[in-house]
């Protein structure tokens, strides 16, 4: 007798082949059987005609691990179809800790997660406290986090001492079962390092056989180079790279999508394994304070704080966003382009954008800036309309770019309701399947299903999930094609999207005609070797 019978759903296994009709058997968390017109019984018979049955999304550049011991329903993500995440993205982890370190790893990540315990660990006993959870889980080790242990907010390269403690760091995270590396070479302290370091760390990844992704030096002025930078690492060392959340940033690189696509073709072509994901939104999301120069964070939040009230720092930092915009975000068109999305200590109301809080307190919109990062602490987070639609279609009609929120798992209640988060939170698979594959046909359901799904799988090596196939875990999501869409907005982004009906997880059923069933049968996939699972 089967567990679960999904029965005369439209099949769309992860592959990118065209969808067929036919029933979907698990039994003790496996798929047993695709077929038609199975005679099996089985325990729970879900009647799927009518809509579509996927392999279970995978969310692979997130930032869960801020949230899910918060919430490990991990509601907006699961309710999505999400069924994994890849966690510890953009440089940034909660491990390691070390003991003399933990305040300054809580104040570093606090525009990230505000509202969570830090404390001191290393690598493997922070994966093996890891909560049940309702998602699966696999984790990177952030270069930020451990350039933080090594030596500080210090602008320059490493001591050889230093390296050798980061590359440690590194290699006992790797043999917990880390996936791999992430960076976040935009801002402090991984925007101090030189290519020597990073391929010196490169060369850990590759002696455990593990992965590298990064949120590139620069998404604006300096994107192309920065790609190229990311596309080196992974050429030299021979690991795979995956490029963090491919946009174009600021007005002066509009329309250059294709010339960005074409170079990770090009470098694909000559056979480096790279990949890149993207959330389909025009609208980022960063502390407040990334978008300053980074020389500000030099020695830490204390005395980024006390050169942010020196009205002399003020006219540097205004003088250079005239010069060439933002950091990382280039020339945005207005300062109502940039809105506080949480503020943790009540420095400003989430919702409202710089020009408004300006206007409201008669001062210069620079100024306000300044003086919420230092009333918040330095922890308040922002959206900001940076990039162009044209270029978010282009990157989202690419087969081969794959699916990340960089968002964290939150819920219109309890301690990560707060605030307005971006959207994406809530709506990145659902929109890109019901707004740009279906409503704006830039590609097609089982394009849209693949790069979400077995696209994800083979860039993270994956053992057994992406693709529904015999054998292969259970991880599924049952959604209606004509009605899945996402319905947060900035303005309201507290709300779930609408077509799906039954989200599964190892075999077991997690949303339910729509609902939580409160089940937290995710697990904590581990790297053993070149393979995650």
């Amino acid at each position: 007798m089967d567990d679960i019978l999904i029965r005369g759903s439209q099949v769309i296994d992860g592959t990118g082949a065209p969808g067929r009709v036919a029933d979907v058997a698990i039994f003790a968390g496996r798929i047993v059987a695709i077929e038609t017109n199975r005679t099996e019984s089985a325990e729970r018979v879900i009647d799927g005609q009518g809509c579509v049955v996927a392999p279970g999304f995978i969310d692979i550049h997130t930032h869960s691990d801020f949230t899910l011991p918060l919430n490990p329903k991990a509601e907006s993500k699961i309710r999505q179809g999400v069924t994994t995440e890849v966690v510890g993205n953009c440089g940034f982890s909660v491990a390691p800790a070390l003991p003399d370190k933990v305040d300054a790893l809580r104040q570093y990540l606090s525009g990230s997660a505000p509202w969570l315990t830090f404390e001191a660990t290393d690598f493997a006993r922070y994966m093996d406290g890891w909560p049940d959870m309702a998602v699966n889980t696999a984790m990177q080790v952030g270069h930020n986090t451990l350039r933080l242990m090594a030596m500080g907010m210090e602008n320059r390269a490493p001591r050889e001492a230093e390296l050798r403690h980061m590359q440690e760091m590194l290699t006992e995270a790797l043999e917990a079962g880390a996936l791999g590396l992430s960076s976040g070479l935009f801002t402090a302290p991984g925007c101090f390092a030189e290519r020597d370091e990073l391929r010196a760390l490169g060369h850990v990844l590759k002696a455990h056989g593990a992965r590298y992704s990064s949120h590139i030096r620069d998404e604006s002025h300096g994107v192309h180079e920065a790609v190229a930078e990311a596309i080196d690492i992974g050429e030299h060392c021979g690991v795979h790279v995956q490029i963090a959340h491919m946009k174009l940033s600021g007005t002066e690189r509009w329309g250059e999508a294709d010339r960005m696509l074409s170079v990770i073709a090009a470098a694909r072509a000559r056979g480096v394994d790279v990949h890149g994901d993207q959330y389909p939104y025009d609208w980022a999301s960063n502390p407040l304070r990334f978008l300053l120069p980074t020389w500000l964070q030099e020695g830490g939040m204390a005395a980024m704080l006390e050169r942010l009230a020196d009205p002399y720092v003020r006219s540097r930092i205004r003088q250079k966003i005239a010069e060439v915009g933002f950091n990382n975000f280039g020339q945005i068109e207005s300062w109502a382009d940039i809105r506080v999305s949480i503020s943790p200590h009540g420095a400003a109301e989430p919702g409202r954008t710089i020009e408004e809080i300006a206007r409201d307190r008669r001062c210069d919109p620079l100024d306000a800036v300044c003086d919420v990062i230092i009333a918040d602490k330095g922890a308040t987070r922002i959206v900001v309309r940076s990039m162009s639609e044209d270029d978010v279609r282009a990157i989202a009609a690419d087969p081969s770019a794959l699916v990340g929120s960089d968002g964290t798992c939150v819920a219109p209640y309890g301690v990560t309701g707060q605030g307005k988060p971006h959207p994406r939170f809530y709506g990145t698979f659902p929109r890109l399947i019901g707004h740009y594959a279906r409503d704006l046909g830039l590609l097609s359901l089982p394009q849209a299903v693949a790069k979400m799904t077995g696209g994800a799988a083979a860039a993270l090596g994956l053992a057994d999930r992406g693709i529904l196939r015999e054998g292969h875990a259970a991880d599924v999501v049952l959604f209606d094609p004509a009605t899945i869409i996402d319905q947060a907005t900035y303005d309201d982004p507290h709300l779930y999207p609408a077509g799906i009906g039954t989200v599964i997880v190892n075999g077991t059923v997690v949303i339910d005609d729509g609902e939580h069933t409160g089940a937290l049968p995710g697990r904590l996939l581990r790297r053993r070797g070149t393979v995650l699972g």
